[in-house]
């Protein structure tokens, strides 16, 4: 396991001589996380660049929502920031709380958008997560709101 518990790509090998002399290497995988078998599995190795990516260009929304959620400054809770659950990325998640928190800008108005946000949506509460989603103007307008939504949702 590596910081943050999410089982990594294990390998056990071994050298076998066969019946013919040709010596082969068997690799045996104990932990593989592939796209079809991620479900559940946060923050795969697959997404890391993906994520740092995101991370590192964060909407002004983000910025300002991440300044109020970083280090346990929301009732002691940590939020990790663009995780990755399964095939997804989602902006910030409390893994105690099991608590997913997304911000809706001006490229989530959209039909097919909407359609992959409730993809998205059923697939995460499938997982057992809850999902708030606050559009950008409502952070900027009423940040303090915002924050005491999340502290809400935080405590139930």
């Amino acid at each position: 396991m590596r910081r943050g518990g999410c089982a990594i790509k294990k390998m056990s090998r071994s050298v076998r001589r066969g019946a013919d002399g040709v010596v082969a290497l068997a690799t045996i995988v104990l932990y593989a996380l592939h796209e079809s078998s991620s479900k559940g599995h946060l923050n795969t190795r697959a997404k890391k660049k993906f994520r740092k990516e995101l991370r590192n260009s964060s909407t002004a929304a983000e910025a300002v929502l991440w300044n109020s959620l970083k280090d346990s400054q929301l009732l002691g809770r940590k939020f990790r920031r663009q995780a990755s659950i399964g095939r997804f990325i989602v902006d910030f998640y409390c893994p105690e709380c099991r608590l997913i928190v997304e911000l809706d800008g001006a490229r989530h108005f959209s039909m097919t958008i909407d359609e992959y946000e409730q993809e998205r949506t059923k697939y995460l509460e499938a997982e057992g997560l809850r999902v708030i989603r606050f559009e950008n103007k409502e952070l900027y307008e009423n940040l303090d709101r915002v924050l005491e939504t999340i502290k809400e949702a935080l405590k139930s």
